[in-house]
């Protein structure tokens, strides 16, 4: 458990950007005056400005319609979805990755798991495959709109690529990570399905909001500052008809460029991102009978 514990809570930190359009501050002469509603290009700024402060409950607040909104918290808290993250790689596994975390021996435990399986350990050829099964997967199968499969497969080879050169298998900076999670997990007290649900969506990404900030901070230490990569992006209005808009979006992610159009539309005088929409109404219609999950 302790190595899949550490890749997956390191996959969902560093893929924080496939299912979020960036985290650039909005320039002050590109927002909208407060009386006005933002435009295309402004609704994306503002979301990801949210996600660069770490505040995951507004940004769910802003990237649904308030009636959604509602009706995601009620299906929080039955257990049904934790969406945004929900949205993460490997987000079923979430409850455990905190469970292990959370526990009382987790810096023995996990770091024993890592001098096992990870200490000193080259990842290149592991990343390389996994990169390619994962663009495989994402162009051929799986729920993901034609923008998702244009945007992903670039995200999934930039962060192959860092995770090929980047010093893992380091025992000491390990050490160290293990211990600042198992620190901002505990703080959080979401180790079950349970917790999350007990806690609700606003009070649950809340929690979040300081695990994730806590997991950038590790993740520039193997040298990934998500936050510095994404603060230089370019968003461009691409068109706009009626009530329909697309964005384009260029940025780099761990040195590797990304250039990608998402696609919004205007809701009671408002813009949302169609693909949070689609996935948070989604949630919100599911049963609770999860599929099975890619291999």
């Amino acid at each position: 458990m302790g190595n899949r514990t550490i890749a997956a809570l390191c996959a969902l930190l560093a893929a924080a950007a496939l299912v979020l359009p960036g985290c650039s501050r909005p320039d002050t002469a590109d927002v909208a005056p407060a009386r006005e509603a933002p435009t295309p290009g402004e609704t994306v700024r503002r979301l990801t400005a949210h996600l660069r402060d770490n505040d995951l409950e507004t940004f769910a607040r802003d990237a649904v319609t308030p009636a959604l909104h509602a009706q995601l918290e009620t299906a929080w808290r039955q257990g049904r979805t934790r969406w945004p993250l929900d949205q993460l790689p490997f987000a079923a596994h979430l409850p455990r990755a905190m469970a292990a975390l959370s526990a009382p021996d987790a810096e023995k435990t996990l770091q024993q798991g890592f001098d096992r399986q990870l200490a000193n350990a080259s990842l290149a050829q592991a990343a390389e495959f996994l990169t390619v099964f994962t663009v495989q997967y994402i162009l051929q199968q799986g729920d993901f709109s034609v923008s998702e499969r244009e945007h992903y497969p670039q995200l999934v080879q930039a962060l192959g690529a860092w995770a090929g050169q980047a010093p893992i298998g380091d025992r000491k900076r390990a050490q160290a990570a293990i211990a600042t999670m198992a620190a901002a997990a505990r703080e959080a007290q979401l180790d079950s399905d349970e917790a999350f649900a007990e806690a609700g969506m606003s009070a649950g990404l809340q929690r979040m909001s300081r695990v994730l900030a806590t997991g950038k901070q590790v993740l520039v230490s193997y040298g990934f500052d998500l936050d510095a990569d994404l603060r230089d992006m370019q968003v461009q209005l691409q068109s706009q008809t009626g009530d329909l808009a697309r964005v384009r979006m260029q940025y780099a992610l761990a040195g590797t460029p990304v250039d990608t159009v998402v696609n919004l539309e205007r809701r009671d005088g408002r813009w949302y991102v169609s693909d949070f929409l689609r996935h948070a109404e989604a949630a919100v219609a599911d049963d609770g009978q999860k599929p099975d999950a890619p291999p």
